[in-house]
């Protein structure tokens, strides 16, 4: 991207990263004009004004199209009015992440797939931190996890990583984007609403991680998944980077045909391209309270995979592998009440999330579950439901499609609020079960985002009920 200097550019969006790019737009010399649909946060406002940058909010003007290039917020459809008039205006409409790329001058590691990207990103960033202490450069994580890729892009060196965590969303308007090292978890049914329905066309935005990639870049893939393994082949022909792996199962190590991070005999180990294996830990030392269960596992390879692909050395992996606790908001620990353990899973946007933590808890448990529902096929919950809840409270938009869905099945209850269904879900527990809090749906419906809700979950236990 060449020179920002009086370039016009229109952010569409003041959110977080359309914040986070108008301000680092604005440091290179761009005429920055951000458009917002709702309203502005006054600080944000304030913020804007203080650099330079024009803006409007409560609806979107032309002058918005009196651009050379737009930057879409993630959380806004490129199918809504706004944004189709930019398209077919024959304006560029890039993304966050594909603008902020052109400013950074680290090496990329980013993590995109359904489920455990949080994870996956957050142990990347722990073992490159180790190694980081011995060489001396700087390791970042941004995107999804939380901190807009443009707050930190521009203050990178070439010695520096970032690992990104990435969604369909963020990776849609990427033109050039290209990390070192990509990795995709998994893909499973997420945000069918944002994409009619098509599980494919969801791929598609996410294989957009490797797209730009190029002889030297390595490609991490998960063998356990299914879905991958089908798909891959549609586009493997035209592939020109490295292909790693990783697994539960050593045996499909061949699946294909690529070294990588698997669990042999109970080990994590490190496939390595002269077909040599190294093993680094046994399952146990990495699996602890907080950070239990297969799924868990299979982050921490992916992780191991990723860093391998990126240099760093088996001491900094063991090490990252071992000390790391756990994320926030993810099938987190909170407390012990009456003999009841109380796990808060608010990340657990999707249904594939909210089907890992109930394979993830042991015995019985009561579920708190609901929000604004993104699709997906309730009925393959059953057979798990029936196995492992006693009860059910549902809350949010989606409560009723839970509600038919399980109620005849297990006992389901209808809370009006988070509170009320902390207390239900506590009245229905018995000491010895879990009070599990997984939505399986995302929180725009009560909560600004999962980690408000997840807040307020931990605030409800902690103050009583």
């Amino acid at each position: 991207m060449r020179s920002m200097r009086k370039r016009n550019v229109t952010v569409i969006g003041a959110a977080r990263s359309g914040l986070a790019v108008a301000l680092l737009l604005r440091r290179h010399g761009a005429e920055v004009f951000v458009t917002e649909q709702g309203g502005l946060a006054e600080h944000v406002r304030d913020e804007l004004a203080s650099v330079g940058i024009a803006f409007e909010e409560g609806g979107h003007s032309t002058r918005g199209l009196e651009a050379e290039f737009c930057v879409l917020s993630p959380g806004i459809s490129p199918e809504s009015d706004f944004p189709r008039a930019v398209s077919c205006g024959g304006i560029p409409l890039l993304s966050e992440i594909e603008v902020a790329s052109h400013f950074c001058n680290a090496r990329i590691a980013a993590v995109t797939g359904t489920d455990g990207k949080t994870t996956t990103v957050s142990l990347l960033e722990a073992i490159c931190h180790n190694e980081s202490r011995e060489q001396g450069f700087a390791v970042f994580s941004a995107g999804n996890i939380g901190v807009p890729f443009s707050a930190v892009a521009d203050r990178t060196m070439p010695e520096d990583i970032v690992v990104l965590e990435l969604s369909s969303y963020q990776l849609e308007g990427c033109q050039s984007f290209r990390p070192e090292v990509a990795v995709i978890t998994n893909i499973a049914p997420d945000h069918l609403d944002r994409y009619g329905g098509s599980l494919e066309r969801y791929a598609e935005a996410k294989f957009r991680i490797f797209s730009h990639q190029k002889p030297g870049d390595t490609l991490v893939l998960n063998a356990d998944d299914l879905w991958l393994q089908d798909s891959f082949h549609r586009v493997e022909a035209g592939y020109r980077g490295r292909l790693c792996t990783f697994g539960l199962d050593a045996s499909r190590e061949q699946v294909f045909s690529r070294p990588g991070a698997f669990l042999r005999n109970g080990l994590l180990t490190l496939l390595r391209e002269n077909g040599q294996d190294e093993p680094l830990l046994e399952a146990s030392q990495v699996l602890k309270r907080g950070f239990s269960g297969e799924h868990n596992l299979s982050n921490a390879l992916a992780a191991t995979a990723a860093a391998a692909a990126l240099g760093i050395s088996v001491g900094a992996i063991s090490k990252g592998l071992q000390e790391f606790s756990g994320v926030e908001h993810r099938q987190e620990y909170v407390k012990e009440i009456r003999g009841i353990t109380c796990i808060n899973d608010a990340k657990a946007t999707n249904l594939n999330a909210l089907k890992t933590a109930l394979e993830a808890c042991d015995g019985k448990l009561v579920l708190i579950a609901g929000g604004r529902d993104k699709g997906g096929d309730l009925q393959e919950l059953q057979s798990l439901v029936a196995d492992r809840v006693a009860a059910m409270v549902v809350i949010g938009e989606a409560a009723l499609r839970f509600r038919k869905a399980f109620e005849g099945m297990v006992p389901v209850m209808t809370a009006g609020s988070l509170g009320e269904a902390v207390r239900l879900g506590l009245e229905h527990a018995r000491p010895g079960q879990t009070l599990l809090f997984s939505p399986g749906c995302s929180s725009f419906d009560m909560f600004s985002d999962f980690e408000e809700r997840g807040r307020m979950f931990k605030k409800i236990l902690e103050e009583g009920v």
